[in-house]
């Protein structure tokens, strides 16, 4: 069942921080499938593959149903695991995270690798921003010239999302509307262009909604 909404990232971003003269460098992706989520990860391992580990953690499928970590040689449950779980108390889905590592000598002993890789996950995600994705459904409104600038004005005033217009023998607005407010929709076309318009339903697809913006 498509969820109406939910929380990812941008598409890729990524932050270092220096922690006990260690450097740890994070990387975020968004990833559609399990696939993707192990390409990223690899892609990160060769461009760093002088690195002490590169540790991950992804989650993929709208309801968690793949959820994977790596800890690339650090102890048992200290790296993949808290990146995981940032993702999760942040409740990103289609996530990916890498998190290198070059050691400087001084060890963080189990505790202090825990707080690390979560606090550089969490730094990697702030710097990729957070975006909410919106399942709506689209609708095509198609009116005479003599509601347009009415209509227009109506819905670039409304909530709803005034994507595209089209001008040809008539004028067609391309309007996306959040899942569930379809027949609400439907009669405020209706009541504006006094049963004038014609309303065509087109494709349900998910659209970005900035929740955070990337960090400089």
């Amino acid at each position: 069942m498509m969820l109406d909404s939910y929380l990812t990232v941008n598409q890729e971003g990524s932050s270092e921080l220096m922690i006990q003269k260690s450097r740890f460098i994070g990387y975020v992706r968004r990833t559609e499938t399990e696939e993707a989520a192990q390409q990223f990860i690899e892609s990160i391992k060769k461009k760093h593959y002088d690195a002490t580990h590169n540790c991950s953690a992804y989650i993929i499928g709208q309801h968690d149903q793949i959820q994977k970590a790596n800890d690339d040689g650090e102890p048992s449950g200290t790296a993949g695991i808290p990146i995981l779980e940032v993702l999760k108390k942040q409740q990103l889905k289609h996530t990916a995270v890498v998190i290198t590592r070059y050691f400087g000598g001084i060890k963080l002993g189990a505790g202090g690798l825990i707080r690390a890789y979560g606090k550089a996950t969490s730094q990697a995600i702030q710097a990729t921003g957070i975006i909410k994705r919106q399942l709506v459904q689209g609708f095509t409104v198609t009116v005479d010239y003599t509601h347009m600038g009415k209509l227009e004005n109506e819905l670039r005033n409304s909530d709803y999302i005034l994507q595209a217009t089209d001008y040809q023998e008539q004028v067609s607005f391309f309007v996306y509307v959040k899942n569930g407010e379809e027949d609400t929709f439907k009669k405020w076309m209706t009541d504006l262009t006094n049963a004038e318009a014609h309303i065509k339903t087109c494709d349900q697809t998910y659209i970005d909604i900035n929740i955070t913006s990337p960090s400089k």
